[in-house]
């Protein structure tokens, strides 16, 4: 019976261990994953789209994200300050206060102050939605049926508009019919 109870537990230990080793070879297959992941939480969506086009939304008119010139340490002051003035918020809690901002406090800003976002975000996450930023979405004119799939998955009817308008051919083998 002790034999049975050993190797139960020697093999659940298994089954454990190929999980994790499973999920750090996707996250070492993209290592910008882990910033789209960012970019979903944060709702960077909400204003800039999943594409990074921008565009109206709640916060106004955002910045595209495709077209934009700025450097990975001025996305992270960005995504961690927001924009004064504008509808982009700040995912750091005290920015303004704590820490300065554009050099400025949050008395220097006065009423052009950027929103407080609805999540926080630590320093490493602002840098992975940077690099993903980097990466996947600064510099990649329009958007494409494969990116909308990356980023949504497959079978996404989203993706359709991209498919349908000729943005870039479907994989080969991909079902016309679209799924939920």
């Amino acid at each position: 019976m002790k034999k049975i109870s050993l190797i139960g537990a020697w093999l659940g230990c298994a089954l454990v261990m190929g999980f994790i080793c499973t999920a750090q070879a996707q996250s070492a297959n993209d290592p910008t994953d882990a910033g789209k992941a960012v970019f979903k939480r944060g709702n960077c969506v909400g204003c800039h789209k999943w594409h990074g086009n921008g565009g109206g939304g709640y916060g106004g008119d955002a910045l595209s994200l495709r077209k934009t010139e700025l450097t990975r340490e001025q996305i992270i002051e960005t995504v961690t300050c927001g924009r004064p003035g504008t509808g982009m918020p700040f995912f750091v809690r005290g920015s303004y206060d704590t820490a300065k901002c554009y050099e400025m406090t949050r008395q220097d800003v006065a009423d052009r102050m950027p929103p407080e976002a609805n999540v926080f975000l630590r320093p490493n996450e602002i840098e992975a939605v940077a690099d993903y930023v980097l990466a996947r979405v600064k510099g990649k004119g329009e958007p494409t049926y494969d990116e909308c799939i990356a980023f949504f998955g497959d079978g996404s009817r989203v993706c359709n508009i991209y498919k349908e308008a000729g943005h870039a051919a479907a994989p080969s083998g991909q079902s016309e019919k679209a799924k939920p």
